[in-house]
């Protein structure tokens, strides 16, 4: 949900595009039509920038080898034929694919792992039953028993070449305090009893002759139970192995048309960043450098590489003291009033954007002082029909803009209008005989009582002005701005406390508060002083001796400053009711024959025609400075820095109409 008081500019993020020199051309008409980079001025190629360049090549080469690892399990070599046109997958961001092709791979490399060790296990059970099983005699002897070092004597078994074992019979007879022999094919298993002292001798002699000692687990079984419970393991494992490797072959092929399109894809971009890397050995490259803002990164850099086969784009947020290009990101029905803030200055990129709290604040200022049902229909056919007549392009986006501003604050005048039942001021009853269609006859009588009008504006001006002032402390608190924060509480705590005491002073309808009360006020009014003086020196140093009592004035001047809502809507009405007085007049100046009243009513029509048109461009004109002039001076100044830049990306402008000035 977008913001509806104040929002911030869209984020950017820098992209720094490097491509061959050949390709340059097609490279800038390419990001042209694509239309969404602010190019900024580039700075020279760095080894940083053939660093990223090597970094994201070793990166592709290192997927590409993950991949080929998980195809090489495939069981028998087979061709295949892709659905899918590489385009798809070369196009899409580098970032995007390495997250795609690093979990698939990683899923399936550990169902890989996991069905080695399965296997792994499996045949080194089935081994070692092989091997045990022959030693029948041996059947009631526990595992430990088979392969154990004590201090005097130790028993392993050993396995070796049958055709060695004369040979080494009498070599180790004399050794062996007993053994156990039983033959495999052409193999020996031995299980022999000797002292320790002699444990080296022995395997050493069996090892240099070809031999090696049985790895007997640490288990306390006996051999027959061993062998029985490897029998029901192995076959455990095997099942096992066998419904994992189905899930491998059905995943990789569930999953084969993505690797083999991920391959091919990753063997471009290494072919592309393999070309961009030698030109920039080379010195032939060109460099562009700018800011896109971060939802739209990832469709520029994929509608680049469509069109470009070498080029590399690198993409980072932007640093603390960078100050990227604004782009304004409001809703729809806000986006006029950006005209009104940009004629002020653009928001900084860190900057609060006040765009929305600007929509309510002119359309709301120019309704209440326009306030006319005729003039505001009037003005929006202007606005249609008679605006686009006096630019040069109508059809431009700022200009549309501009026509929806209009649109707006002429809908809120429209309404002020309807409720207080001001048609061409009060035409109605001057020349109609109705007295009043004002939908809320209160709020008729509440408009056109100076006073009470006045007081509304300065209400209005007091609400404004603070809301104004909390932005800013809030700002302050943002930026540990102790100065900003401490003169903000000043100016809180001598309005609070100022108001009722002013109002009691004056004896203009006072609080009921005791007089004490009264008194206690006063002095928070000198804290609210103090805070003031104390946060002037902080800012402005010794200037700030001198400056407070500007900023204690400039409140009084602009809460004072929204009377000119009283007086501009005043003047609007009474300015019509004027003109139908004098066309009300001259008719009845006119002799009561025929002619006479041909006259007079031609006459009365022509100064209610011009007089009219002439209230409602002076009315217009007017309504429009002076919301201008509370939303800037009055309000933004308060908070708002407005010195950013404007997002102007480097586009291809279509227009449609485009007028042609001939000669005069």
């Amino acid at each position: 949900m977008k913001p509806v008081f104040l929002n911030t500019p869209d984020p950017m993020v820098k992209a720094r595009i490097i491509t061959t020199r050949d390709d340059s051309t097609e490279a800038l008409k390419t990001l042209h039509r694509i239309g969404a980079l602010h190019v900024e001025e580039s700075e020279e190629l760095k080894p940083v920038d053939k660093e990223a360049i090597e970094s994201e090549r070793a990166q592709a080469d290192g997927l590409l080898t993950t991949i080929s690892n998980v195809l090489a399990y495939m069981p028998e070599e087979e061709k295949i034929h892709l659905e899918k046109d590489i385009e798809v997958i070369y196009v899409r961001p580098f970032s995007e694919i390495d997250g795609e092709v690093r979990p698939l791979c990683a899923k399936l490399s550990n169902m890989h792992q996991r069905a080695a060790k399965l296997k792994q296990e499996s045949e080194g059970l089935k081994e070692l039953k092989e091997y045990l099983e022959p030693l029948e005699q041996l059947e009631n002897v526990k595992l430990g028993d088979l392969a154990f070092s004590g201090d005097y004597l130790f028993s392993r078994v050993f396995i070796f070449p049958t055709e060695i074992y004369e040979t080494l019979r009498d070599k180790m007879g004399k050794y062996l305090f007993g053994s156990t022999i039983a033959t495999i094919e052409n193999e020996t298993i031995l299980h022999t009893i000797a002292q320790t002292k002699n444990q080296r001798i022995i395997e050493t002699t069996i090892k240099d002759n070809g031999g090696r000692v049985i790895q007997v687990p640490d288990e306390d079984l006996t051999l027959r139970s061993f062998l029985e419970e490897s029998e029901s393991r192995i076959c455990s494992l095997d099942a096992e192995l066998a419904k994992l490797n189905g899930e491998i072959e059905s995943k990789t092929r569930e999953s084969l048309q993505n690797l083999i399109l991920f391959r091919e894809a990753l063997s471009a971009e290494n072919e592309r960043l393999s070309v961009l890397e030698k030109a920039c050995e080379a010195k032939y490259v060109t460099l562009i450098e700018g800011w896109i803002p971060e939802n739209s990164a990832e469709d520029t850099i994929s509608q680049f590489k469509e069109n470009i086969a070498h080029a590399f784009i690198d993409t980072r947020k932007p640093e603390g003291a960078e100050q990227p290009p604004t782009k304004q990101r409001n809703l729809k029905a806000f986006r006029p009033f950006q005209v009104i803030v940009n004629l002020f200055g653009t928001p900084k990129y860190r900057e609060w954007d006040p765009t929305p709290v600007i929509s309510y604040s002119f359309a709301f200022f120019f309704g209440l002082m326009l306030g006319d049902v005729v003039y505001s229909v009037c003005l929006m056919l202007l606005a249609k029909f008679g605006l686009p007549k006096s630019v040069d392009d109508p059809e431009s986006e700022p200009f549309k803009q501009f026509q929806r501003l209009l649109y707006i604050s002429s809908g809120v005048s429209l309404v002020v209008g309807l409720l207080a039942g001001n048609y061409l001021g009060d035409f109605c009853a001057a020349f109609l005989g109705i007295e009043s269609l004002a939908l809320a006859p209160g709020f008729q009588s509440f408009l056109l009582d100076a006073m009470a009008f006045l007081a509304f504006a300065i209400v209005i001006g007091l609400i404004h002005v603070n809301i104004g002032h909390v932005i800013a402390i809030v700002r302050g608190i943002k930026e540990r701005n102790k100065g900003l924060i401490t003169s903000k509480i000043g100016l809180f705590i001598l309005e609070i406390a100022g108001v009722p005491w002013i109002l009691n002073f004056l004896g203009m309808g006072a609080l009921p508060l005791a007089e004490q009360v009264y008194s206690i006020l006063l002095y928070f009014m000198l804290l609210g002083v103090v805070l003031i003086i104390a946060a002037s020196i902080m800012q402005y140093r010794g200037l700030g001796i001198i400056l407070w009592l500007f900023d204690i004035t400039g409140l009084l001047g602009d809460i004072m400053s929204y009377c000119r809502l009283a007086g501009v809507g005043l003047a609007t009405y009474y300015l019509a009711v004027v003109f139908n007085m004098i066309a009300n007049l001259v008719t009845g100046m006119m002799p009561t024959n025929t002619g006479g009243l041909i006259i007079g009513i031609l006459l009365a029509s022509t100064i209610l025609l011009f007089g009219h048109i002439f209230n409602l461009l002076l009315s217009t004109i007017s309504c429009f400075v002076h919301s201008l002039r509370l939303c800037f001076v009055e309000f933004l100044l308060k908070f708002y820095d407005g010195t950013g830049r404007e997002y102007s990306p480097f586009r291809l402008r279509k227009r449609m109409l485009v007028p042609i000035r001939g000669k005069t």
